[in-house]
């Protein structure tokens, strides 16, 4: 697929299955993990639903050869403590990327899904979340929601409904599960729909949790679906 100019590096798979005509075709945006790469998740690009349009992207940051971050940290027992500018950074970039990717690719702008893994799913969190108004839906795999976010949610009444979905290993050693029951804790406060789920695995995607992703993720579509 012939890549068109965006703000940040990507791959893109057109959909496998193309919408009906006169409709858009649903996009999903692929977020990898400090120290990867945009090639990482776009090998799960084939288990996803074929209606996608998917962008897989490449954080801005270069921490190393082929090796990617939306933001460096500091190691600090407990939480490591994060470069919150480059964050914000990353986060107003991705605010931009999202309607020049939908433009440039002639997506539906009201079906944009975020999916992503660890420092991923951080940021497709403080996306979705303080910008509601650009995503459809998000699956955050193995992450957290920063505190440095907290206060930029968006009101409720914009929350109220957005599907989220989060999945976390209980044998996660990178971020560990009391993570992904802090991400539940506060989701849990606010009107989204909410689904959590655990697995037995470490910092990791399994057959298992990508079989749910996939499934969820065509659950949305299938709710959302454009009339012929």
């Amino acid at each position: 697929m012939d890549a068109r100019p965006l703000p940040l590096v990507y791959l893109a798979r057109e959909p496998l299955m193309p919408p009906a005509p006169g409709h858009k075709p649903p996009m999903l945006l692929l977020l990898h993990g400090v120290g990867s790469h945009e090639r990482d998740l776009f090998g799960l690009a084939s288990a996803l639903d074929p209606r996608f349009l998917i962008l897989s992207l490449r954080a801005p940051n270069v921490i190393g050869p082929d090796s990617y971050a939306w933001f460096t940290f500091t190691p600090a027992p407990g939480v490591n403590r994060i470069n919150a500018n480059q964050e914000e950074a990353s986060r107003q970039l991705l605010l931009r990327v999202i309607p020049e990717a939908v433009a440039a690719y002639g997506a539906d702008p009201a079906r944009v899904y975020l999916m992503g893994f660890s420092q991923g799913a951080i940021m497709s969190a403080s996306v979705t979340l303080t910008r509601p108004d650009l995503v459809a839906g998000a699956v955050l795999m193995s992450g957290r929601i920063l505190p440095e976010i907290k206060p930029l949610i968006a009101p409720a009444e914009a929350l109220r409904g957005l599907p989220i979905l989060v999945v976390h290993g209980t044998r996660d050693s990178m971020l560990p599960i009391t993570h992904g029951h802090a991400s539940r804790e506060t989701l849990s406060t606010l009107p989204v729909a909410l689904t959590y789920r655990e697995y037995d695995m470490p910092h990791t995607i399994t057959d298992a949790s990508l079989a749910d992703i996939a499934a969820w993720l065509t659950a949305r579509l299938n709710e959302d679906e454009p009339r012929q």
